[in-house]
């Protein structure tokens, strides 16, 4: 009965980690790409093939259901993935579509057409290949009209936070907010469009300013997803066992998600 969180790297860890406290009877298998990392900056179709290759190693384990705990693979490869190359009896969620129905006040399933919504500036913050993509405003059009998204792309952070140098991750945040700032200069909400970025919650809270309300990801998606397996409970897969796995060097990676999350972790080879 496990399910599958699979990112390119370390910050699907905070992801896992919201699942495991808000499911902590549910096996989990965690798959870090880690030898190919950083996705923000590869084509649509590098990210494609290698999320493809790590969700078919998730089901190896016997998860049915995989979430992309990664919102580069989740803006660049989930929608072709689920049109043109999923099985039937599997499933592929991503990280953004939580976040919109937080931000947009709207149910899982309410499928009634675009409204108006309580916020009309928002700020999204993520890496340049999320930006790129546009996937956040496609899936926010489909939920809302008249908001106005302004994305940055918020290249060196995710290597920062991963190196453990919180004082350049913070120096680098202040500057891409005050780069959106220049652009929209009364942002009302923010979406932490990535999930290195909780991690950074405070240093973009405190450049952005109290009045904003920053949306992060980890815990709206563990919520979405117990609300899911409540109404789908056939794609809890048959694995019993939970792991970490990993596609580059597992001491290392296994060092690094220890110094990224402040507890010990270990990696097996995947």
């Amino acid at each position: 009965m496990a399910i599958g969180v699979f990112d390119s790297g370390l910050g699907g860890l905070t992801v896992h980690q919201a699942i495991a406290a808000r499911l902590p009877d549910l096996p989990l298998v965690y798959l870090g790409d880690n030898a190919h990392a950083p996705y923000g900056v590869r084509t649509a179709d590098d990210i494609f093939d290698l999320t493809c290759k790590g969700v078919e190693r998730l089901w190896d384990e016997g998860c049915d259901l995989v979430i992309l705990a990664c919102n580069t693979a989740s803006a660049a490869a989930l929608k072709r993935m689920q049109e043109t190359w999923l099985p039937a009896d599997k499933r592929v969620l991503g990280v953004f579509v939580p976040m919109i129905e937080a931000l947009t006040e709207r149910a899982w399933g309410d499928n009634s057409p675009p409204r108006r919504v309580a916020v009309n500036n928002v700020a999204l913050f993520a890496t340049p290949a999320t930006v790129a993509s546009r996937a956040f405003q496609r899936e926010l059009a489909f939920r809302a009209v008249g908001v106005d998204v302004e994305a940055q792309p918020c290249a060196g952070v995710v290597d920062a936070i991963e190196m453990g140098d919180e004082q350049l991750a913070e120096a680098l945040v202040t500057s891409h907010v005050e780069a959106l700032k220049r652009r929209m200069p009364y942002p009302e909400a923010a979406v932490l469009g990535c999930t290195h970025y909780p991690l950074m919650q405070d240093a973009f809270q405190r450049a952005l300013g109290p009045q904003v309300k920053v949306f992060s990801q980890a815990g709206l998606v563990a919520e979405s997803l117990a609300d899911y397996l409540t109404r789908r409970p056939e794609f809890v897969g048959s694995g019993t066992t939970s792991m970490y796995l990993t596609t580059g060097d597992p001491v290392r990676v296994g060092g690094k998600a220890t110094q990224f999350l402040r507890r010990a972790i270990s990696f097996d080879p995947a």
